[in-house]
């Protein structure tokens, strides 16, 4: 261990130099360089390496005293850390309770992670200012038509930001039937994710109609054109009979706050 030249004095830290020269003041001398630095500061870019296991464990100032430490020594365990303050804590849980602490760690990183992916939880705001009565941990969806049927697509968004968390189409229907595929597309990204409480905003009574009834009461007929949408219609209401879930379904008061934030910027036709 280092000695400190200085009265009632001792350190930790191996392989360090320390003199106290005045009160606000420390002049130090690490691996043959000297640096005075506030005792408030730490010097540039110096790193702390805790060695758990080694020939002789400690924390260590210096990446060739830790080296030596760790060289040759079978099984041995250490980690550099930036921070005095997080190298002593680590050092002092030991190093099964630090792999533990950091495990669960870095689970809670990939699930924020996850769900940042998303719902683009990493965006600044939304594009527009949600009313002050909207949930704003809520995603919204809608439908756009053009023609009645014709080219139909549809798409979600997280209210908090406002960004697209999916999108479907174009592909031959009406507008109905995009509300009620959006609305079950939501609540299953939503199940998938671990959402299973976040409401789906939705602007169509109809649509929320059928989700509720777990069936599409669309009158398109069937063909070669509309097969793939049936298809999708099929899946859909498949999802809803066997699955269960709690996120409520809300109507977005269109007369009140105005478009809903997924709307598309275009009149849809309904059918």
């Amino acid at each position: 261990m280092l000695q400190v030249h200085s009265s009632n004095l001792t350190s930790k830290y191996h392989n360090t130099k320390v003199h106290l020269l005045f009160e606000v003041h420390l002049f130090v001398q690490f691996d043959g360089k000297s640096y005075l630095c506030d005792k408030q500061q730490n010097m540039a870019k110096q790193k702390f390496y805790v060695v758990w296991d080694g020939a002789e464990d400690g924390v260590y100032t210096s990446w060739d005293a830790c080296q030596q430490a760790v060289s040759g020594y079978s099984g041995a365990k250490y980690k550099s850390f930036k921070t005095e303050a997080e190298a002593e804590e680590a050092f002092e849980m030991g190093y099964e309770a630090y792999r533990q602490k950091e495990a669960e760690r870095e689970e809670r990183r990939e699930a924020e992670e996850e769900r940042g992916a998303v719902l683009n939880t990493t965006a600044e705001k939304t594009t527009r200012p949600l009313p002050a009565a909207a949930i704003n941990e809520a995603i919204a969806v809608d439908a756009a038509c053009s023609g009645n049927p014709g080219k139909m697509e549809y798409r979600g968004v997280y209210l908090r930001t406002g960004k697209e968390i999916f999108h479907y189409g174009p592909v031959y229907g009406t507008n109905n039937i995009g509300e009620f595929l959006a609305i079950v597309h939501g609540l299953a990204l939503l199940k998938q994710k671990g959402l299973g409480t976040m409401p789906v905003y939705s602007d169509s009574v109809n649509a929320q109609l059928w989700v509720r009834k777990k069936k599409c009461k669309t009158t398109l007929e069937r063909n070669e054109k509309t097969e793939e949408l049936h298809q999708l219609i099929e899946r859909a209401e498949t999802w809803l009979k066997n699955n269960a879930f709690a996120n409520p379904i809300i109507k977005w008061p269109t007369e009140e706050w105005g478009e809903i934030p997924a709307d598309f910027g275009r009149k849809n036709g309904r059918h």
